[in-house]
């Protein structure tokens, strides 16, 4: 009787506790609210632009799921403190809403990065066909689709939706049962768990006055160059900081905010290992190999063409990206299904885990299971999108047979498990390597007439669906440790998502008709729609459309590759950490060393910020390093604005050598 008064006590205060704790939780329609949804689209247009950006720039994009949240919070904090000073009530702002606010807006941006318009999909323009050239093997006589809005705002909406549905059915499964991390969605969840509490908004208010007052900085001084920009390499994007001759070979420093920025939220592994790729291959390579002019190729050839130096940097970016993709793969998928192996095995696991449960931990899931999304509704979805995408997209592209289509869409929920498996013990998407696996297959069974174009929408559509279901994963993690409802977080993804299939496409277009996208001298070179192309290529052709001596480079660099990966994995932590990533060391091979200094400067910032303020470093660093990304990117509207009204800047700012130097 005792033991049975104890516990009912024990139990009150526990019921206390977790009141105190999570207070009244909003039931799931009212976690979708239409300040929210406003907010959402507002995040997830900016955000569009800015990885835009970086996608036909370099290609390669932070992740800014927590720099969203941040933002969430300001667009609402101010919204709500406007309309409080206006004599207005207001519902109160929960971090359920937040959740959603930002599940939304990065269900929106993420179109733009995973939708293939710096890959895949402008690997189909008749600017890639031509830079490939037009006369290479493999590349068939009309085997490419100008961008247009209808038919890329269709495809999407056809591809992305499937993904959306795959795993629904085995979210408990992945987040309650297995227990997996999902790093990304878990530190989304602490800084919005962070924000509401009394604690939070000290902390709060620090960080929107840092991304405020950065943002606000990065726009301004993005003007300010603007007014020296009149002209072919004009400006401080052209600025030779080491010399004149380091700057023939890439080598400068071009004051971008945005790179600056991604650089700081980036590791110091990812800019040290593409400033060392820029000093291997700008450094060291590519000057001995122009040297073999004449020799390893034509004098008169163009240099955009495969078979001069232009083929030996695509070629070798490639080969570092499968070898690296190859041991990547290989390496998740060996620790998923031990994983996977452990959990089935594991005698009484799951009631040995239950008995160690925190109260918050059983109060999350009980809110998680409550607001369950029936299994066959998931499975209707899926059978229906599918239908719908076998049946269009034979029709948009008739070089992919409706019968592929249909295994892709077959093998995808198992193909999208093992990644969404992986990712949540590793916290990295591997989508790309999935989708270049399809590529090879799809352009080698359809042949030199449909290969390419084939290829290069197969592998869109595998990394479509396995990119957005692991992406759903780490929402639905982060609203696992947020109280938010399991539905609110479907909707507001697949509110998002319609966003993005609209949004992306138009963020595209503002760069392909303002500026000139896919020139290897520009700006703009969008190096992975080459890369993309000339993987397809190598599948309907093989290695008999390298350049000479090049097919023994690639050999190298992707056993260079996979050897590099190893040592990480078996070298001791204090040697392994300065092992550099071949997928990073990649990047800079075609698109060239100046963005791989701004990223290493982004780094020297965060190391002199930790050894001089570490107390303030972690708390600021994201605030700041989002306000100098946003506000950079922002300043693209209207500077794309008037370029198209032909208003060009009043001064060209360019640097020559001295007479007789």
């Amino acid at each position: 009787m005792g033991n049975e008064h104890m516990t009912e006590i024990e139990n009150d205060d526990l019921e206390e506790m977790i009141d105190h704790n999570f207070k009244e939780i909003p039931p799931w329609k009212e976690q979708i609210t239409v300040r929210g949804i406003v907010a959402s689209v507002f995040i997830g247009i900016i955000y569009s632009i800015i990885v835009m950006k970086l996608n036909l720039t370099t290609g390669l994009v932070p992740n800014l799921n927590v720099s969203a949240a941040l933002l969430a919070f300001v667009f609402i904090r101010t919204w709500t403190k406007l309309l409080q000073k206006a004599k207005f009530v207001t519902t109160p702002f929960t971090r359920q809403e937040n959740t959603v606010i930002q599940t939304c807006a990065v269900a929106c941006y993420s179109i733009s990065v995973g939708g293939g318009f710096g890959s895949y999909l402008l690997g189909l323009n008749k600017k890639t066909y031509e830079l490939v050239g037009v006369d290479t093997e493999g590349n068939a006589p009309g085997s490419y689709k100008q961008p247009r809005l209808d038919w890329m705002i269709g495809f999407l909406f056809v591809v992305t939706f499937v993904g959306l549905l795959a795993l629904v059915p085995l979210r408990k499964i992945m987040i309650i049962d297995y227990k997996l991390a999902y790093p990304s969605g878990t530190a989304t969840a602490v800084l919005i768990n962070g924000f509401h509490t009394s604690k939070g908004d000290k902390m709060a208010k620090k960080q929107v006055q840092g991304f405020m007052r950065f943002f606000s900085l990065s726009f301004v001084w993005s003007f300010f160059q603007w007014f020296y920009s009149g002209g072919e390499q004009c400006g401080f994007l052209n600025f030779p900081t080491f010399g004149l001759k380091a700057f023939k070979q890439t080598f400068y420093f071009d004051f971008s905010m945005t790179y600056i920025g991604a650089g700081m939220i980036c590791s110091h592994l990812v800019n040290l290992s593409l400033l060392f790729g820029a000093v291997l291959s700008w450094g060291v390579m590519w000057p001995l190999i122009s040297d073999k002019k004449g020799d390893w190729f034509a004098d008169n050839i163009k240099e955009s063409s495969m078979k001069s130096l232009n083929g030996y940097k695509v070629f070798i970016s490639i080969a570092l990206i499968l070898g690296d993709g190859l041991y990547n793969f290989l390496r998740t998928m060996f620790f998923t299904a031990r994983s996977m192996y452990a959990s089935f095995y594991k005698t009484n696991s799951l009631k040995t885990d239950d008995k160690n449960e925190t109260l918050d931990d059983l109060r999350r899931n009980e809110v998680f299971i409550r607001d369950s999304i029936p299994i066959w509704v998931a499975c209707v979805g899926y059978a229906f999108f599918s239908i719908i995408s076998i049946i269009i997209i034979p029709i948009m592209f008739p070089q992919l047979k409706w019968y592929y289509v249909l295994v892709a869409y077959m093998l995808a929920p198992s193909l999208s498990f093992c990644n969404a498996y992986g990712a949540g013990l590793t916290d990295m998407n591997m989508a790309y390597n999935y989708g270049k696996v399809a590529l090879f297959v799809l352009a080698a069974l359809s042949g030199n007439d449909n290969g390419v174009v084939a290829g290069l929408i197969g592998c869109g559509l595998i990394k479509s669906i396995v990119s957005i279901s692991s992406d759903l994963m780490h929402d639905f993690k982060t609203g696992h440790l947020t109280l938010t409802s399991p539905r609110s977080m479907l909707v507001s993804q697949g509110i998002g998502t319609a966003i993005g299939c609209v949004v992306a496409p138009l963020s595209f277009f503002l760069f392909y008709k303002t500026f000139d996208v896919g020139n290897p001298d520009s700006e703009y070179k969008a190096p992975y729609a080459l890369i993309y192309r000339n993987m397809a290529i190598l599948g309907v052709e093989g290695f008999s459309a390298l350049p000479q001596h090049c097919l023994q480079l690639c050999y190298g660099f992707f056993v260079f590759a996979v050897l590099v990966n190893l040592s990480r994995d078996l070298l001791p932590e204090k040697y392994a950490k300065w092992v550099p990533l071949p997928m990073a060391m990649a990047v800079p091979f075609l698109v060239g060393a100046y963005f791989a200094i701004d990223m290493c400067m982004g780094s020297l910032v965060v190391y002199l910020w930790h050894r001089f303020d570490g107390g303030r470093a972690n708390l600021m660093i994201p605030a700041v390093a989002s306000g100098l990304i946003c506000g950079d990117g922002l300043w693209i509207l209207p500077s794309a604005i008037l370029a198209m009204a032909k208003v060009s800047p009043p001064i060209c700012m360019s640097f020559l050598p001295t007479l007789g130097s």
